[in-house]
């Protein structure tokens, strides 16, 4: 909702108070239906929906209280400014509890007014959008909840659709939280084998034995302890899909006995001699850069190009800020009914904390937020006061790869005078106390970094 898609419904029997207030309101690029007639106000809200009305409250045969309980019967969401030159306590407290958004005294300044429907308008917007929101998420029920409206996500979730029937091998990349398994369900789910097995297993939870075990079995009698025989993952997984996360992590020797596994699609268990045929799709997923791990000789590079015929690189929440509001209902919702509490809606204050916060830990961390928040929320809203202490004190900066690459120093000063300047409202001088260098030094800085359009005094 922008100003000029804004609809306002502005009604006073007080001609020339009636014009002005339709002038201004006009001239801030609202839609403006003005009226005198209090009977006219009631046709014209069940005719049309209004995002914001001014009524006076004094108006003879239909009163302000009347169009405000009006509105409120056929429009929850509209919100409703009182105006009037007979101001009194309890004029203002019976308006307040019946659900106005704010009440003017006559004679009021122009200003005044513009600000309170900038606000009411403010209010609309955010109730318009976690409606959205939470008529978004009814269509995850049900299904691999990969939640997002990010253009890149989408691009993804469009090539894992595209290459999940083929049966190829899938590399998926991207940092810790960023829901790699996710994608691999995702994956499955919509391919041929959707009716077999999932099964998963992080490379770098085992020692070497021990993952030998976990992945190809044993025969009874192979080692001590082994009374019966024991089928692996490979074999458990047949006709399904294996995911194999933090490949990267998987010891050199058994990388050489995985590359056999997915070359001749059979292996030996631990003390066999007798062949066994696998049927499994093979998904890995790493947070490390593959590259500089075969540059360094930790990770086989034909291993490497038998995994990676097909690449998903999952960005950091950082990186699609616009997931945000959408994953903070998604898990909302998910905790108020796990945990039967009343939470639904997250306050502004607490979604501009969250929109300025950098997500180290990615959506698994937003996740725990907003866990922690409805476990602490005794009402209907999560506030500041039930976020941690270091979301509620700080607005933390953290420091991440870009695109799997680690920023420079130059880099880093660049992007946190940007901040500073942001904070500061673009007032160098209060910027440059900030940063505690002088004005002068600050303007070189901007100079040196192409920044001095990007401020203003």
């Amino acid at each position: 909702m922008t100003p000029d898609t804004a609809k306002i419904l502005l009604v006073d029997d007080e001609r020339i108070a009636l014009r002005n207030l339709e002038h201004v309101m006009k001239k801030e690029g609202y839609e403006v239906v003005a009226t005198q007639s209090g009977p006219n106000a009631l046709k014209l809200l069940d005719e049309q929906r209004f995002d914001v009305v001014l009524t006076d409250l004094r108006m003879e045969k239909v009163d302000g209280m009347q169009v405000l309980s009006k509105s409120q019967a056929v429009s929850p969401d509209t919100e409703v400014i009182m105006i009037t030159g007979f101001a009194t306590l309890d004029s203002v407290v019976d308006a307040m509890k019946h659900g106005a958004f704010y009440y003017i005294a006559k004679p009021f300044k122009l200003d005044e007014v513009r600000k309170i429907v900038k606000e009411a308008i403010h209010k609309v917007r955010m109730k318009t959008e976690n409606q959205r929101l939470r008529e978004q998420i009814e269509t995850y029920q049900g299904k691999v909840k990969i939640i997002t409206q990010d253009a890149t996500m989408q691009r993804l979730l469009d090539t894992a659709t595209q290459i999940a029937p083929t049966d190829c091998n899938v590399l998926i990349s991207g940092e810790s939280g960023t829901g790699k398994e996710l994608f691999a369900r995702f994956v499955h789910l919509k391919s041929r084998r959707s009716g077999g097995p999932f099964l998963g297993i992080n490379c770098g939870a085992f020692n070497e034995e021990l993952l030998a075990n976990e992945l190809f079995g044993h025969e009874k009698g192979a080692f001590t302890g082994a009374v019966a025989m024991k089928r692996g993952l490979f074999e458990m997984a047949s006709g399904g899909t294996l995911f194999m996360d933090e490949i990267t992590e998987m010891p050199p020797s058994m990388q050489v006995k995985l590359l056999r596994v997915i070359q001749e699609r059979e292996l030996l268990r631990v003390g066999g001699t007798e062949p066994v045929a696998v049927n499994v799709r093979f998904l890995a997923a790493t947070n490390r850069d593959v590259q500089s791990a075969i540059q360094e000789g930790r990770f086989r590079q034909d291993l490497y190009f038998r995994l990676n015929v097909v690449s998903l690189r999952i960005p950091p929440l950082s990186g699609r800020k616009e997931d945000i509001p959408l994953l903070s209902y998604y898990f909302l919702k998910k905790y108020a009914v796990l945990m039967k509490k009343e939470a639904r809606e997250i306050s502004e204050d607490v979604m501009a904390v969250l929109m300025n916060y950098d997500f180290p830990g990615n959506v698994r961390e937003l996740e725990n937020i907003i866990e922690r928040g409805v476990a602490m929320a005794n009402g209907k809203t999560i506030e500041t006061a039930h976020l941690p202490e270091d979301l509620k004190e700080l607005n933390i900066k953290t420091f991440r790869k870009r695109e799997g690459k680690i920023p420079s120093l130059e880099e880093q000063e660049m992007a946190y005078i940007q901040w500073v300047l942001q904070e500061a409202a673009g007032n160098k001088t209060l910027a440059s106390q900030i940063l505690g260098i002088d004005r002068v030094s600050l303007w070189r800085k901007l100079k040196k970094f192409g920044m001095e359009e990007d401020s203003e005094e």
